[in-house]
């Protein structure tokens, strides 16, 4: 009967190995229903095609604000900015090879 008491063993080890499992793939589960509302770019957007802006909240409700928006301005700075940094990147590149 010792094999018998192996096997309960090893069962009870397994289900105990399956109960961990589900309660993983709840949690999984769960990160992505609250995920779900997120854009590509990682900025709650809201959900079913309703044009609302704002956050969503951990309930899943959009919280109230307006979407914010750069002047023309302000975009050239940032770009402007981007392209130095690229280029000082590329010539410190650059030097480094030869």
């Amino acid at each position: 009967m010792d094999i018998l008491a192996a096997l309960r063993q090893e069962e009870a080890k397994w289900e105990k190995e399956v109960s961990a499992a589900k309660q993983q793939l709840d949690n999984v589960r769960a990160a992505m229903k609250l995920l779900g509302g997120m854009g590509s770019s990682g900025k709650a957007t809201a959900s079913s095609g309703s044009k609302t802006t704002g956050a969503m909240s951990s309930s899943g409700k959009t919280t109230g604000g307006k979407k914010r928006v750069m002047s023309a301005a302000a975009k050239a700075r940032i770009s402007k900015a981007s392209k130095d940094r690229w280029a000082k990147f590329r010539a410190a590149k650059a030097k480094g090879k030869q």
